[in-house]
């Protein structure tokens, strides 16, 4: 749920997830078009889909207890090796590097004296935070939490509270007088008007829906017909919304 998507938005459906699918056997057990609907407007929806194959995989393979092993995890449907490792790490309190934007940030500033750390996870990157990590398992794992918690609160991209950072005295770079990043700012990705957007309501109006919805209620949900028709097309390809004889449903 956190892939991409802020704390604040994803802690009250987290709740709610829980509430209903205290363990993987409770998701396995119900469609996944159920994942689908209870997931809301979290966005990048095909999450749930894995989430609830994630589920159903534990349940056969697993006898419903997660893994606490990196390559089992790995093994398992819609899990890379970022969740593999943070599972790992904050779930099971083992020593791995879970290394995401905010702390490629915090270790670019503090040990490479940079501003920023680049727009997608290296294995330098690992090797590097690796390196950080203290030997015995409990205070790594508390590490990886507290640098990701350092990126997100205090050494963030556009105003760092440097003079709250525990770093600052060894930060190479505020030592380096703070250097903005080098070349072209990155753009912050749209949504107004996206392909993404009319997906979000199509699928709104299938998750507010029990029964199977005639193609003409979803015509009206946005006017451009060749849009709507390639957010619909998309869809049905990722699996997130199934026809039959000229109506749409969750997947069941």
């Amino acid at each position: 749920m956190l892939q991409q998507t802020q704390v604040s938005r994803v802690e009250p459906a987290w709740h709610r997830w829980m509430e209903r699918w205290p363990t993987p056997a409770h998701l396995a057990a119900d469609p996944p078009g159920e994942a689908i609907r209870a997931w809301d407007r979290l966005g990048y929806p095909r999450r749930a889909l894995r989430l609830h194959a994630c589920a159903t995989a534990i349940v056969e393979r697993h006898d419903n207890e997660v893994p606490d092993d990196v390559e089992l995890l790995l093994a398992l449907p819609g899990i890379g090796m970022y969740t593999a490792r943070a599972v790992a790490a904050f779930a099971f309190r083992q020593r791995h590097p879970v290394v995401d934007t905010n702390v490629r940030r915090v270790v670019a500033r503090a040990v490479e004296g940079v501003a920023d750390g680049g727009a997608a996870t290296t294995p330098a990157d690992l090797r590097a935070v690796e390196a950080l990590l203290p030997e015995d398992d409990e205070p790594a794992a508390r590490a990886s939490v507290a640098f990701m918690e350092l990126g997100a609160m205090i050494c963030t991209a556009r105003a760092p509270k440097c003079a709250d950072c525990p770093l600052v005295a060894r930060c190479a770079w505020v030592r380096a007088g703070s250097p903005p990043a080098e070349g072209p700012a990155r753009k912050s990705q749209g949504y107004a008007g996206t392909d993404r957007q009319v997906r979000g309501l199509l699928l709104a109006v299938l998750r507010a829906s029990d029964d199977p919805v005639p193609g003409a209620r979803l015509d009206v949900v946005w006017p451009d017909a060749v849009q709507r028709q390639r957010a619909l097309d998309g869809l049905l390809l990722d699996g997130l919304v199934r026809e039959r004889a000229g109506t749409f449903t969750l997947p069941g």
